[in-house]
């Protein structure tokens, strides 16, 4: 699935795609938002960790990635 996490005072966006289901990743950002972590911790499908400082998130964004077409075809 992707995220595209929105950093305060940054000039672009976290984007990547993430194994972690979509419960879990809302967990991890109403854990952040609540106070109960100071990070926002989520690993993308390659194996690395994206920490965020809770206090400076924008806003989270859920999505299924999109699919790239390859080749030609009818428009």
């Amino acid at each position: 699935m992707e995220v595209k996490i929105g950093v305060q005072h940054a000039p672009r966006e976290i984007v990547l795609e993430s194994g972690q289901s979509v419960e879990e990743v809302e967990s991890a950002v109403s854990e952040a938002l609540s106070g109960k972590a100071q990070l926002l911790t989520l690993a993308d499908d390659k194996g690395r960790k994206v920490l965020v400082p809770a206090d400076r998130l924008a806003y989270v964004e859920i999505g299924e990635p999109t699919v790239r077409k390859v080749g030609f075809g009818a428009l």
